[in-house]
């Protein structure tokens, strides 16, 4: 059974729907990487990955697309994201020892009340800076 779609009533573009900091170590990026399949060693070997110019490893875009995406998720629901989008703008360098910290925040930032769907603007930040940019997602509302 699919999860109850929010009311399309009670929102207000602007509204903030949800905010979440996800700290990212060394550790997430061995998980995700096993998970995925994606053994690029930019993600694990800071040598590797200063020498092609980063400033030393980063996270997957993938992991934090998704860790972004969950935000949106949790509050509308399961099935209820209909499209989900991001520009991937800056990496998010993982320090060792230490985490990252990834702020998001989902507004409102569009309501189409013939389609009762919301559009979810997401900001992703790292320090102050965007990692991803317009980052949307539609959520089908009731």
């Amino acid at each position: 059974m699919p999860a109850p779609r929010p009311a399309f009533s009670v929102l207000a573009v602007g509204d903030a729907i949800a905010t979440r900091e996800v700290r990212v170590t060394r550790d997430s990026l061995v998980r995700y990487a096993g998970a995925s399949g994606d053994f690029n060693p930019i993600h694990y070997n800071d040598v590797f990955a200063v020498s092609v110019g980063l400033p030393g490893v980063i996270a997957h875009g993938m992991f934090t697309m998704g860790q972004a995406a969950s935000v949106v998720e949790e509050w509308a629901g399961a099935g209820n994201v209909v499209d989900y989008q991001v520009r991937f703008s800056r990496p998010v360098p993982v320090p060792n020892p230490g985490e990252a910290i990834v702020s998001v925040t989902a507004t409102v930032g569009a309501l189409d009340e013939e389609a009762k769907t919301a559009r979810i603007d997401l900001a992703v930040e790292v320090d102050g800076q965007k990692v991803l940019g317009k980052a949307q997602a539609v959520v089908a509302c009731g």
